[in-house]
């Protein structure tokens, strides 16, 4: 193995293989290292693509139960094959991490197998498994983008079995007859649904006020509603306190109201956010400015940390736990490092939640709007009244757009709704190249089509909608 490079990457997952991908292409010679023995990191294995499998699969056997029958198709009694659910995801997951090497070899990238810790001077050791143990390698330029991991609570610590994180709720041997989930952000929402519509009873403790706190107000109102009437028992300001763990099942204590409540779970998912996977690095020896308590690698605008050559991406530094937000920083510090102008629009950065409905967003909430004290506009049309919902018999949700009420330029963009997912590109693109409300009003969208939408909300915002 070379020992010489012009750029070593730490971590393999969408911020790291993107960045090494993009510093290979352009004509640097790279290394990645990774602790775990499949590239793609938290996203590819155990976290975004294992969640859309089982939520996609979920979606399917919920429909099939329920809905099936007003499309006119009648089926038998409907089984649960869980073991197969979960290979299926397995499947993809590989095939998945089978590309990223692929994509390795291609622009000849050395993939290293191990742990890696910063020693100063452009050095890291590396521990690893495979034979040869441990070694080292020097990089002009260093990148870290190890990621995150579920943050725990102190009091009410991970067992894997009965008290989980994400990673081990995506692999439930059994369908949970009772599954707690300790917080309401997209993460344990997300997993909650997949359990729910395989039958489990769910039960959701938010210490805030509402769900969903970084969401636009509106949107995360209309998301509680639906997920109570899929049968989800969601208490909020409540404040988990401890736990009692039997032998079957875990008894979740809180408070609400001044009241002590008890809440059953033969399982438990703590959901309360993500920390920064910055232990074992070396940041400490090798004088890499971090926040002591959140864990965040302190960078400037260039990704740079305070020591000259070492960057950093992702879940490691300030701003959103997005995969797509660290592919977007991994592109941008291999540009920069190569001499090109690399950069991140981070006001255009999409969010979304795969919940049923799906949730999505870009730019600014409603909320934020208001307490910029700057005038602004909104446009909201009912996606059920398109033509496409109805035919879809998906006819849950709205568009809303946010404009400057002077220059009428798009500031936000929020869909609750079918395909949420997929329609907020066309709200990124808009505030992209600064358009306006009637930008998109004015273009044309296809008929029948649930971007139809999309262009009403935007004349609700500009003038006024046709189709209300």
């Amino acid at each position: 193995m070379p020992d010489r490079f012009d750029v070593a990457v730490i971590g393999a997952g969408p911020g790291g293989y993107v960045a090494a991908i993009r510093a290979a292409q352009l004509g640097l010679k790279v290394a990645c290292i990774e602790k775990d023995r499949n590239l793609g990191g938290t996203c590819l294995n155990v976290g975004c693509i294992p969640s859309k499998a089982l939520l996609d699969s979920s979606e399917l056997y919920h429909l099939a139960k329920n809905r099936f029958g007003v499309h006119g198709i009648k089926l038998g009694t409907i089984q649960l094959d869980l073991a197969a659910m979960l290979k299926r995801k397995d499947g993809i997951v590989n095939s998945l991490t089978d590309g990223v090497a692929f994509l390795f070899k291609k622009n000849a990238i050395t993939p290293i197998q191990g742990t890696a810790k910063l020693l100063g001077n452009g050095k890291i050791r590396i521990s690893s498994p495979l034979p040869g143990g441990e070694g080292s390698i020097e990089a002009k330029s260093i990148i870290l983008a190890t990621g995150s991991e579920p943050t725990p609570l102190p009091f009410l610590s991970f067992d894997g079995a009965q008290i989980v994180s994400s990673t081990e709720a995506l692999a439930f041997e059994r369908v949970p007859e009772r599954l707690v989930v300790i917080g309401g952000g997209f993460i344990g929402l997300e997993i909650c649904s997949v359990w729910a519509r395989l039958g489990a009873k769910v039960t959701v403790l938010e210490f805030l006020p509402r769900l969903l706190p970084a969401n636009d107000a509106e949107v995360a109102k209309a998301l509680e509603r639906s997920l109570k009437k899929q049968g989800l028992d969601i208490h909020l300001e409540t404040k988990v306190t401890g736990a009692t763990r039997q032998s079957r099942q875990v008894i979740v204590h809180a408070e609400q109201d001044g009241k002590k409540l008890d809440f059953p779970g033969d399982k438990v998912l703590v959901s309360v956010g993500r920390r920064p996977y910055s232990d074992g690095l070396g940041l400490k020896e090798s004088g890499v400015a971090f926040e002591e308590r959140s864990r965040r690698v302190i960078v400037n605008d260039q990704f740079e940390t305070n020591v000259a050559g070492v960057f950093a991406i992702g879940d490691l530094i300030r701003g959103p736990m997005l995969a797509h937000k660290a592919s977007e920083e991994g592109i941008a510090v291999a540009e920069l490092i190569a001499g090109k102008a690399g950069h991140v629009n981070y006001l255009t950065i999409p969010s979304i939640i795969y919940t049923h409905p799906e949730v999505a967003a870009v730019g600014l909430t409603e909320e934020q709007a208001k307490e910029s004290g700057k005038p602004y506009k909104l446009g909201k049309f009912n996606i059920g009244i398109t033509g496409r919902a109805k035919c879809l018999d998906e006819t849950e949700g709205f568009v809303k757009i946010i404009a400057d009420k002077e220059s009428d330029r798009v500031l936000g963009m929020h869909v609750i709704g079918p395909r949420a997912s997929d329609l907020i590109a066309e709200g990124v693109t808009a505030m992209e190249f600064f358009a306006s409300a009637e930008d998109i009003a004015r273009t044309c969208h296809a008929h029948p089509t649930l971007s139809e939408a999309v262009g009403e909300a935007a004349r609700a915002a500009w003038e006024k909608a046709i189709q209300s």
